[in-house]
């Protein structure tokens, strides 16, 4: 296998897995926000993954963010505030919905890590023959 082709593979496991993982701490938040949605002053939380993938794609292009082509950058959280810079209020309705389309991204991530070792079983397996 070439350098390249490892750095490929490399490269998808680690944005499934990343991705996966974010997704994972995206259900927790939401459903941290769902039970303190009558908590007064509880503010909510987000994942900033879209950030984390902006650093990652710079620093695999080279470009100097303090993060290592090799290191993945931890997952930031972001709380959710008002236009006056207040914890917003949760809105029960708006939770539930993303967590159903939190679960469905996390559902097609895992098909599609499944599908990355499915395409590397056939290549060692046929690879054999």
């Amino acid at each position: 296998m070439t350098t390249t082709q490892t750095s490929i593979e490399g490269i998808t496991s680690t944005k499934l897995s990343l991705a996966l993982d974010a997704a994972t701490l995206r259900q927790q938040l939401i459903a941290n926000n769902i039970a303190n949605v009558n908590t007064e002053g509880y503010t909510p939380m987000r994942v900033s993954f879209a950030s984390q993938i902006e650093q990652m794609e710079m620093a695999s292009k080279g470009y100097s963010s303090g993060v290592g082509q090799d290191a993945i950058p931890p997952l930031r959280l972001e709380a959710v505030t008002d236009a006056q810079g207040m914890p917003a209020k949760v809105e029960l309705d708006e939770e539930v919905a993303a967590m159903a389309h939190n679960s469905i991204q996390y559902q097609a991530l895992v098909r599609g890590l499944m599908r990355h070792y499915s395409i590397m079983n056939t290549a060692v397996t046929d690879g054999k023959k």
